[in-house]
Protein backbone atom coordinates (compact mmCIF):
# COMPACT_ATOMS: atom_id res chain seq x y z
CA UNK A 1 0.00 0.00 0.00
CA UNK A 2 1.23 3.34 -0.67
CA UNK A 3 1.06 6.73 1.04
CA UNK A 4 0.64 9.29 -1.09
CA UNK A 5 1.13 13.76 -0.35
CA UNK A 6 -1.29 15.86 -2.33
CA UNK A 7 -0.01 19.23 -1.93
CA UNK A 8 -2.50 21.61 -3.15
CA UNK A 9 -1.78 25.43 -4.30
CA UNK A 10 -5.07 26.69 -2.39
CA UNK A 11 -5.85 30.00 -4.66
CA UNK A 12 -9.05 28.77 -6.26
CA UNK A 13 -10.73 27.29 -2.90
CA UNK A 14 -13.44 26.26 -5.68
CA UNK A 15 -12.03 24.24 -7.67
CA UNK A 16 -9.15 23.00 -6.08
CA UNK A 17 -12.04 21.18 -3.71
CA UNK A 18 -13.02 19.38 -7.31
CA UNK A 19 -9.39 18.31 -7.56
CA UNK A 20 -8.80 17.15 -4.66
CA UNK A 21 -11.87 15.08 -4.52
CA UNK A 22 -11.22 13.38 -8.03
CA UNK A 23 -7.01 13.11 -6.72
CA UNK A 24 -8.58 11.17 -3.10
CA UNK A 25 -11.05 9.12 -4.67
CA UNK A 26 -8.50 7.93 -7.20
CA UNK A 27 -6.15 6.96 -4.86
CA UNK A 28 -8.80 5.19 -2.53
CA UNK A 29 -9.78 3.08 -5.49
CA UNK A 30 -7.04 1.99 -5.87
CA UNK A 31 -6.35 0.86 -2.29
CA UNK A 32 -3.67 3.74 -1.54
CA UNK A 33 -4.21 6.02 1.77
CA UNK A 34 -3.08 9.91 1.45
CA UNK A 35 -2.83 13.16 3.15
CA UNK A 36 -2.93 16.64 1.99
CA UNK A 37 -1.11 19.65 2.61
CA UNK A 38 -1.89 23.50 1.17
CA UNK A 39 0.66 25.62 -0.06
CA UNK A 40 -0.12 29.46 -1.53
CA UNK A 41 0.52 28.83 -5.08
CA UNK A 42 1.76 26.62 -7.75
CA UNK A 43 5.13 28.45 -7.52
CA UNK A 44 5.46 26.78 -3.67
CA UNK A 45 4.24 22.86 -4.89
CA UNK A 46 7.67 21.79 -5.67
CA UNK A 47 8.95 23.43 -2.68
CA UNK A 48 6.57 21.49 -0.56
CA UNK A 49 7.22 18.21 -2.45
CA UNK A 50 11.04 18.16 -2.16
CA UNK A 51 10.57 19.02 1.64
CA UNK A 52 8.00 16.38 2.31
CA UNK A 53 10.32 13.97 0.10
CA UNK A 54 13.44 14.62 2.18
CA UNK A 55 11.09 13.14 4.75
CA UNK A 56 10.88 9.39 3.45
CA UNK A 57 6.97 9.44 4.75
CA UNK A 58 5.28 9.09 1.16
CA UNK A 59 5.82 6.80 -1.84
CA UNK A 60 4.24 9.74 -4.14
CA UNK A 61 3.11 12.78 -4.87
CA UNK A 62 0.33 14.86 -6.23
CA UNK A 63 0.32 17.94 -7.66
CA UNK A 64 -3.14 20.36 -7.78
CA UNK A 65 -3.81 23.35 -8.33
CA UNK A 66 -5.26 26.29 -10.81
CA UNK A 67 -3.84 28.84 -12.85
CA UNK A 68 -6.00 30.96 -14.50
CA UNK A 69 -4.79 33.82 -17.12
CA UNK A 70 -5.19 36.67 -16.27
CA UNK A 71 -3.81 39.98 -17.98
CA UNK A 72 -0.35 40.20 -17.51
CA UNK A 73 2.74 37.77 -18.08
CA UNK A 74 2.71 36.11 -14.65
CA UNK A 75 0.49 33.47 -15.65
CA UNK A 76 3.23 32.08 -17.88
CA UNK A 77 5.87 32.74 -15.40
CA UNK A 78 3.82 30.07 -13.08
CA UNK A 79 2.24 27.98 -15.47
CA UNK A 80 6.14 27.18 -16.88
CA UNK A 81 7.69 27.28 -13.46
CA UNK A 82 5.80 25.62 -11.68
CA UNK A 83 5.47 22.81 -14.77
CA UNK A 84 9.79 22.82 -14.63
CA UNK A 85 9.55 22.50 -11.06
CA UNK A 86 7.76 19.35 -10.99
CA UNK A 87 9.19 18.10 -14.03
CA UNK A 88 12.64 18.18 -12.42
CA UNK A 89 11.41 16.62 -9.40
CA UNK A 90 10.30 13.93 -11.22
CA UNK A 91 13.35 13.51 -13.30
CA UNK A 92 14.95 13.04 -9.79
CA UNK A 93 13.40 9.55 -9.21
CA UNK A 94 9.76 11.25 -7.23
CA UNK A 95 6.86 9.54 -8.47
CA UNK A 96 4.43 12.37 -8.83
CA UNK A 97 1.31 13.43 -11.11
CA UNK A 98 0.68 17.16 -12.35
CA UNK A 99 -2.80 18.70 -11.59
CA UNK A 100 -2.05 21.72 -12.00
CA UNK A 101 -4.65 23.30 -14.54
CA UNK A 102 -3.15 26.01 -16.75
CA UNK A 103 -6.49 27.67 -18.19
CA UNK A 104 -8.09 30.46 -20.19
CA UNK A 105 -10.94 31.25 -17.88
CA UNK A 106 -12.54 29.39 -15.21
CA UNK A 107 -15.08 27.86 -17.33
CA UNK A 108 -12.04 25.54 -18.59
CA UNK A 109 -11.04 25.00 -15.17
CA UNK A 110 -14.28 24.10 -13.88
CA UNK A 111 -14.73 21.20 -16.65
CA UNK A 112 -11.46 20.06 -15.87
CA UNK A 113 -11.83 20.13 -12.25
CA UNK A 114 -15.14 18.37 -11.97
CA UNK A 115 -14.96 15.01 -11.38
CA UNK A 116 -17.78 13.48 -13.27
CA UNK A 117 -16.20 16.00 -16.35
CA UNK A 118 -12.75 15.25 -17.06
CA UNK A 119 -11.65 14.22 -13.67
CA UNK A 120 -8.16 15.65 -14.11
CA UNK A 121 -7.52 15.94 -9.97
CA UNK A 122 -7.97 11.75 -10.21
CA UNK A 123 -6.09 11.25 -13.13
CA UNK A 124 -2.97 13.13 -12.09
CA UNK A 125 -3.68 10.66 -8.93
CA UNK A 126 -3.22 7.69 -11.37
CA UNK A 127 -0.67 8.94 -12.86
CA UNK A 128 1.58 9.10 -9.60
CA UNK A 129 0.41 5.61 -8.55
CA UNK A 130 1.38 4.29 -12.91
CA UNK A 131 4.65 6.08 -12.13
CA UNK A 132 5.07 3.91 -8.60
CA UNK A 133 4.41 1.03 -10.82
CA UNK A 134 7.21 2.01 -13.70
CA UNK A 135 9.61 2.89 -10.68
CA UNK A 136 9.29 -0.65 -8.72
CA UNK A 137 9.26 -2.91 -12.12
CA UNK A 138 12.83 -0.81 -12.48
CA UNK A 139 13.60 -1.96 -8.79
CA UNK A 140 13.60 1.52 -7.28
Amino acid sequence: MAHILIVEARFYDHLNDLLVAGARAAIEAAGHTHETVSVPGALEIPAAIALAAETDRYDGFVAIGVVIRGETYHFEIVAGESARGIMALTMDGLAIGNGILTVENEAQALTRARPDEKDKGGEAAKAALALLDVRERFGG
